[in-house]
């Protein structure tokens, strides 16, 4: 990939990733307080909706230009010499190691946004303080693997989905598809991939929110998994599934959107 192609990449993806973010950022709040083992109303309702907010500010822009230089990076080089029929496979394979590098940012800033959620008469300052003194460094990476393991199953859905969309509907119109027409299919991919994977977001949550020393703390998804099940069966599992898939489809159709439409501004 060239030079100009990674700070395409890396900008574009950025902006997209502050845009949905700071747009969606109260539905994400509503899916959090769902997920809550104390429930939305102790959780805080719709109460402080934007807490947290400082947390995502920050983290947005590198975490999503972190994502898209890899994604776009790996998918450059498995393209060379492959064939037609394992592009789905490229696609998967690169966002798997884009979700990998960009959850190194992605966790910490999502640990505090969480906590901040459930807690919306504490600041983010004080969250961020109270977790590094109680938890240190490891607190701010608790549910590192349970965010990896919802993330790769999520792309694995969503962006070899995305891409077929796109191949399919710019084969239907005899041109490369439009930002806008990007956007819808990346709605439609982020809207899916969100309603599969749910049950792996409640346990991210359910292991982000853990206090140390509880069941959860300890990181284990199949745990956190059967926790809910046990306590509340398969509407626990889908806790939040309504706002998720809301969230994520608007969030598909103005991250992926809004990615391409940079991205081709900057080329």
């Amino acid at each position: 990939m060239e030079p100009r192609e990674s700070w395409a990449a890396l900008a574009a993806g950025g902006v997209a990733g502050v845009s949905v973010d700071l747009i969606l950022f109260p539905l994400d709040t509503v899916k959090t307080r769902l997920q809550s083992p104390q429930g939305f109303r102790k959780a805080g309702g719709f109460r402080g909706i934007y807490a947290g907010v400082p947390s995502t500010a920050i983290g947005s822009f590198p975490n999503a230009a972190a994502f898209f230089v890899t994604y776009e990076y790996v998918k450059s080089v498995l393209h060379r010499g492959s064939t037609p029929y394992l592009t789905p496979v490229t696609h998967m394979v690169a966002a798997s190691f884009g979700e990998v590098v960009a959850c190194l940012i992605r966790v910490p800033s999502e640990v505090i946004k969480q906590r901040a959620q459930v807690s919306p008469s504490s600041s983010t300052f004080r969250i961020l303080s109270h977790t590094l003194y109680h938890e240190g460094i490891q607190g701010l990476y608790r549910g590192y693997k349970s965010t990896v393991l919802r993330e790769i199953p999520f792309s694995l859905v969503q962006f070899p989905l995305w891409e077929s969309l796109k191949d399919l509907w710019s084969w239907k119109q005899g041109h490369v598809v439009d930002s806008w027409q990007s956007a819808v299919c990346g709605a439609f991919a982020g809207g899916f991939a969100a309603a599969v994977t749910t049950p792996l977001d409640v346990a991210k949550t359910r292991i982000m929110l853990a206090k140390a020393g509880s069941t959860n703390a300890s990181g284990n998804v199949l745990a956190a998994l059967g926790g809910v099940w046990r306590t509340q069966g398969l509407s626990g599992l889908f806790a939040g599934v309504v706002p998720r898939m809301t969230a994520i489809s608007l969030g598909g159709f103005i991250f992926l959107g809004t990615y391409e439409k940079t991205r081709q501004l900057l080329l």
